[in-house]
């Protein structure tokens, strides 16, 4: 019961509801290294106002979590970022956001449990933490994208110095992205689910 007497439990604002000609709704989980802009992708492309569960850093994470390039970031997601977009007016995605931190990393098996497939997001400044991220995804046989947000500091290279680099198979999309802006972000949601069309054309097995 609310303070105003009714026991009437408020239901979902009309722009969160699920659109009525949903059929299909499949589970994608965004992955990537701390500060390569997981939490921005999943706000900006989510047509429902996104689920954080950002908190602000503090002295703990210092010599523990590796921050080189995002200095200027205060808080981190700590369990997960969530999310909902229409691909079509038949298919809905929903978004999971990882946290990035490696010392949250345990928490990643289950947002894996269930996924569809997953975008992996890269800063060219720290491809190295690249190789961790997209094993565990190998590990567990989720088919994925990789998406390189475009940093204004960034250093710039052709995406086949980027597949070469992080060792990608020729199948594997590689495309550069910017994770603040919808388009863009929606682009890369659009070539994952592309590749997973073609991998089940093929016979993909996980």
């Amino acid at each position: 019961m609310d303070f105003n007497g009714s026991d009437t439990i408020p239901g979902p604002r009309a722009e969160d509801q699920l659109p009525h000609t949903a059929q299909a709704a499949a589970k994608i989980v965004i992955v990537g290294g701390f500060g390569v802009g997981k939490t921005t992708m999943v706000g900006s492309v989510s047509e429902i106002t996104p689920l954080t569960t950002e908190e602000t850093m503090t002295q703990a994470g210092i010599g523990v979590d590796d921050n080189f390039g995002s200095a200027s970031k205060t808080a981190t997601t700590v369990a997960m970022d969530f999310g909902r977009i229409s691909i079509t007016e038949q298919l809905v995605l929903y978004l999971f956001g990882t946290p990035g931190q490696q010392r949250f990393w345990f928490l990643w098996n289950g947002l894996f449990e269930g996924a569809l497939g997953a975008v992996v997001l890269v800063d060219t400044r720290r491809l190295e933490v690249s190789f961790d991220v997209m094993g565990r995804l190998e590990e567990r046989g989720v088919p994925f994208v990789v998406a390189v947000n475009s940093f204004p500091d960034a250093p710039r290279y052709a995406i086949e110095e980027l597949r070469a680099a992080l060792d990608l198979t020729p199948d594997i999309p590689i495309m550069e992205c910017d994770a603040r802006r919808r388009a863009s972000s929606r682009d890369v949601l659009m070539t994952l689910m592309r590749f997973l069309h073609s991998l089940a054309m093929t016979g993909f097995r996980a």
